[in-house]
């Protein structure tokens, strides 16, 4: 693709609030969801529990009480939500693979039930034109798993190569595009060191243990997915970038020491085959890094067709003086605490940025786009990227005649897909874009109160409305063309 001499850009305003613009043929538009946030039929079908069926039903740890037992219904669903995608002329659909359907607890037999419902949302996905992009975890572990140990013990990476071959044989004749893992991050640092994820350990070194037991997992499933896909997929991997700032000089340890434990301990392994020295020493009174065995970074450091991009909001961060009142808003994710954060957590805090904000509470920061994937384009030159997630939950209004005009939606949608444009227009390889979310969900441990959908769901009724959102990114993804 040469985004010089295919690109057409409109104006250029300062607030990236564009239109006209004109992205390269073949760039993918698409919208993504996830297998606990939308499917529902909990304990049908033979599915076995996940970490989230058991976590959300633990008083106290998710708003109001609510599970992903019904979700959004998607399972009971499918063929109607398939007609929608279609309806709004998406190119591509990302969605995840819930591992407790294929194999109950994580290892064993296959579950024939569960296969068959993605092989029948992958053969849907074709028929309407649609690329499946399939990921294989998002975050719905089987919870036999975590009560063998769960991401900090060796063996959930044993069993998530054998998984990955298992659908690999499955769908791999079908499946356009491969996805590992979907932000790791999480499943890290908020599952196992901060707690406001499933499983809700706070155990540092435990988190640091599962950082590479993930990225173990990867670059097997990596290898198994080649050696058992039939057709000719892609394969990616989606990580959640911190894009971080300081409120002053003199902090660039502390952005140091974040972007290490937030970015790098993914990249690096995975992109380099190394873990940044800087990294191993900032935690080294956490843990002594002797779960990384010899052969473990040759098995992470596999090839990817494109690295997944999933960003929201920008991080400001400075170093703690130790005698201030503590700040620990960072933002992004909920990691609220500085237990995200091992061997950094006493050092570094997160500072209020200014707003305007979503409804989660995150910074509206375009800006923080463009400059993520230009960083990643200078720091892996010929890697070509994807934004796997961008999105914003706005307590969005049901007007008089059903319509959902959610204006700020748009805006904040139009301002990023404006930054996404002037990272191509300056040479960055970027293939797509997918907006979080298709549907409003069961945003993790918001339940149900906070809404990312492009179209509503009545969680009352499980109606889906197409909100004004919608109908401007189906605009865009059938003429390519950033509409006003």
């Amino acid at each position: 693709m040469n985004t010089v001499t295919e690109l057409h850009t409109h104006g250029g305003a300062a607030d990236y609030r564009d239109h006209g613009l004109i992205f390269p043929r073949g760039f993918v538009f698409g919208s993504a969801t996830a297998s606990y946030q939308v499917e529902g039929a909990f304990d049908e079908d033979g599915r076995g529990p996940s970490i989230w069926d058991t976590f959300s039903k633990t008083p106290g740890k998710v708003w109001n009480g609510d599970t992903g037992d019904v979700a959004c219904d998607h399972y009971h669903r499918q063929g109607a939500d398939l007609d929608l995608m279609k309806e709004l002329g998406l190119g591509a659909y990302r969605f995840s693979i819930a591992w407790p359907r294929i194999q109950p607890t994580g290892t064993g037999a296959v579950n024939q039930p569960g296969v068959d419902f993605y092989s029948r949302l992958v053969d849907g996905l074709l028929e309407r034109g649609i690329r499946p992009v399939a990921t294989l975890y998002h975050w719905d572990l089987p919870q036999a798993l975590e009560d063998a140990g769960g991401w900090p013990a060796r063996g959930t990476a044993d069993a998530f190569e054998e998984y990955a071959a298992i659908m690999g044989r499955a769908l791999g004749d079908r499946v356009h595009t491969w996805t590992t893992l979907n932000e790791p991050w999480c499943s890290a640092y908020l599952g196992y060191g901060q707690g406001g994820h499933a499983p809700g350990r706070h155990e540092p070194a435990a988190a640091l243990a599962a950082v590479h037991h993930l990225n173990l997992a990867h670059g097997r499933g990596l290898q198994a997915l080649r050696a058992t896909s039939a057709g000719d997929p892609e394969y990616s991997v989606t990580l959640n970038f911190h894009v971080l700032r300081t409120d002053g000089p003199g902090n660039d340890d502390a952005i140091r020491r974040i972007d290490g434990l937030a970015n790098r301990v993914f990249t690096h392994p995975m992109l380099r085959g190394e873990y940044p020295a800087d990294v191993i020493a900032d935690t080294a009174a956490v843990t002594d890094w002797e779960f990384v065995k010899d052969g473990d970074l040759d098995a992470v450091c596999q090839p990817i067709d494109v690295l997944g991009v999933n960003y929201y909001s920008t991080a400001t961060v400075r170093l703690w003086d130790g005698t201030s009142p503590r700040q620990q808003n960072d933002g992004h994710k909920g990691a609220s605490d500085g237990t995200a954060w091992p061997g950094s957590h006493e050092l570094v805090e997160f500072v209020e940025q200014p707003g305007p904000f979503t409804a989660m509470g995150w910074n509206i920061a375009p800006d923080g786009l463009e400059n993520l994937l230009m960083s990643l384009h200078e720091q892996f030159p010929h890697q070509p990227l994807m934004v796997t997630e961008n999105g914003a939950a706005f307590d969005d209004v049901v007007a008089a005649d059903g319509s959902v005009p959610d204006a700020d939606r748009i805006d904040y949608l139009r301002r990023h897909f404006t930054a996404a444009h002037r990272a191509l227009s300056r040479g960055v390889d970027l293939r797509g874009y997918f907006v979080w979310s298709l549907l409003d969900n069961f945003e993790w441990g918001y339940g149900y109160a906070k809404r990312f959908g492009i179209v509503r769901v009545d969680f009352d009724t499980l109606e889906r409305a197409v909100k004004d959102s919608g109908r401007w990114y189906s605009r865009l993804a059938t003429t390519g063309v950033l509409p006003e």
